[in-house]
């Protein structure tokens, strides 16, 4: 993604850059530009005044007033996830100066809200830049977790592992997100230390304006990386891994001035080409004979297959998921799609990770408007929808957080509204949000709004059945009933593979309330909060790791006297 991890969030810290970012895209493309190409969406095409509508019903909430007859429906599934940025402190922590308790209580407040609106999964920036949010043997310390590179939290504690534990036990997932190749960032601001790769082997490590790049053509560099994925994966109870569109760096021109970090694009300002030519020089020293070009390409395209089969490997239920820019390679582009190409400046070959299935989720950054012409979001669901052809999960990428962000690009809250809508009526089943601020601060009632319409029920996970068909085991569920008191319900899962979550539906006053629990022995009272008069029967299943569902056990609850 262009800055996702640098996004003009509150403050606005980088609003500029992107401005300049999309003149370098316009001047650099050969068939013409006539909105800015990278990742902000531009005003320059009027919103109109409503999206259009689906084409059939959205997933809609299921109140407590539907009436039923025997057993409830099926349980709603739509993937509801939301990038949380660390770099930068973009969206937590809030600062890289807070204490551990401050970082730990906002831990709490994100996934609360995250709650609130239904959400079912948090993509977790883990690795900013070659360093960590957790303790790794593999990579120092963030600086922005706290205030300097290799430094540990004090008191000690693991952010990952607090993460996890605490979105799990609301029922949401938490995918781990790796930077795949950026080595600092041009926010940073402590000095790298021994542990960081830029020390340790520099000829991996090329800089490029103000920031750091492991290069891609260094086996080293691909090395390290699906290191730390997998030492996360093996370590770490986390759901899914997911890497961006970082892949060689977006391109930066000559002769930027101080400050803009090589970004003031003009048309006479030649681009910088990435200084791999040492490994470049190896390639073809050794017999190689693809251009430059397919050759970046191929080293991306090599280490997204490393990381796909090494996930697996590890932990099969463990889910796969990029990010990448979300604009075609030209050649295959739908009419009047212009803009940048990831295909020939990030050598990103996007496609054909999507066609060859080295994804479990394809999320590409649909960060337009509906109405834009040149990038419009509907026109390129289309289009990726078309290039599934592993058959794999499509969830893509909203451009949330410019609900609100006082600029002359900001999005009306039916912006984001219609394009869940859209995805819905193409039964793509699900998005993520960037990011977690926009959500938290209810900009322009947005939240309020998704709570309301869109997210007012939960729902789980799509199942990935090429991941494993087996069905869990029936959960174990009983009742008991004191006098004067609402019934509890004791749920256990049941022997076999492990589960994740139970599904559970109760009756209530002739309607049907649904919600989702993690998969350990707990009890509940349905009726307890007083919104339900007479209770009846409660229907429970068991969801393994990658969205399976165990046959339904059902049981009456006894009413009070």
């Amino acid at each position: 993604m262009i800055q996702k991890n640098s996004m003009p969030l509150t403050p606005y810290r980088r609003r500029a850059q992107y401005a300049v970012l999309a003149a370098i895209a316009c001047a650099t493309l050969l068939f013409g530009c006539t909105t800015p190409a990278l990742k902000s969406p531009t005003a320059e095409t009027a919103l109109p005044a409503t999206l259009p509508a689906p084409a059939v019903a959205p997933l809609s909430a299921v109140p407590a007033t539907t009436s039923v007859s025997g057993m409830p429906p099926p349980a709603p599934r739509e993937f509801r996830a939301v990038w949380v940025s660390t770099v930068a402190n973009i969206d937590w922590p809030s600062r890289a100066d807070l204490s551990v308790a401050k970082q730990k209580a906002e831990i709490e407040t994100t996934l609360d809200r995250a709650r609130a609106l239904n959400l079912n999964a948090i993509i977790l920036q883990v690795r900013p830049s070659a360093d960590a949010i957790y303790p790794s043997q593999l990579e120092p310390w963030s600086e922005y977790l706290t205030g300097r590179q290799g430094r540990a939290p004090e008191p000690f504690y693991d952010p990952l592992k607090t993460w996890i534990d605490s979105a799990h036990a609301r029922g949401m997932e938490l995918h781990a997100w790796f930077n795949p190749y950026r080595a600092r960032h041009s926010t940073a601001k402590t000095p790298n230390v021994r542990e960081h790769i830029a020390v340790r082997n520099p000829a991996a490590v090329k800089a490029y304006g103000k920031t750091l790049w492991m290069d891609p053509g260094e086996p080293a560099a691909a090395d390290q990386t699906l290191a730390v994925m997998l030492d996360v994966v093996k370590r770490y109870d986390v759901d899914g891994v997911h890497i961006d569109d970082y892949f060689y760096p977006y391109p930066i021109t000559a002769d930027a001035g101080p400050g803009d970090n090589g970004l003031s694009a003009t048309a006479n300002r030649p681009e910088i080409d990435f200084p791999d030519e040492p490994s470049w020089g190896r390639y073809v020293a050794g017999g190689g004979k693809l251009g430059r070009a397919d050759w970046r390409r191929d080293n991306v395209n090599a280490l997204v297959a490393r990381i796909y089969s090494g996930v697996h490997k590890e932990k099969p239920w463990v889910k796969v998921g990029i990010s990448p820019f979300g604009l075609p390679k030209p050649e295959r582009r739908p009419a009047g799609i212009i803009g940048f190409s990831q295909y020939d400046k990030l050598y990103a070959d996007a496609e054909l990770w999507f066609n060859k299935g080295w994804v479990d989720y394809f999320s590409p950054q649909l960060y337009w408007p509906a109405a834009q012409a040149g990038q419009a979001f509907p026109v390129l669901l289309d289009y990726w929808m078309t290039q599934n052809l592993a058959g794999r999960a499509l969830w893509p990428g909203l451009y949330t957080s410019r609900v609100g962000d006082k600029t002359a690009r900001a999005f009306p809250v039916e912006e984001i509204t219609g394009q869940i809508d859209i995805t819905r009526a193409r039964s793509v089943g699900g998005q993520v949000h960037f990011s977690m601020a926009a959500l938290s601060q209810n900009r322009d009632g947005l939240s309020k709004t998704l709570a309301a319409n869109q997210y007012a029920t939960p729902a789980l996970v799509p199942a990935m059945p090429w991941l494993d068909k087996n069905l869990p085991a029936q959960p174990s569920v009983s009742v008991s009933s004191k006098a004067d008191l609402p019934a509890e319900i004791t749920l256990q899962p049941g022997a076999g593979k492990p589960v994740a979550w139970f599904a559970i539906w109760s009756e209530c006053d002739g309607g049907w309330r649904f919600m989702v629990k993690p998969a350990v022995r707990s009890v509940i009272q349905p009726g307890s909060d007083g919104k339900c008069k007479a209770p009846g029967k409660v229907v429970v299943s068991a969801i393994d790791r990658v969205g399976n569902e165990s046959e339904k056990t059902v049981v009456n609850i006894m009413r009070k006297p």
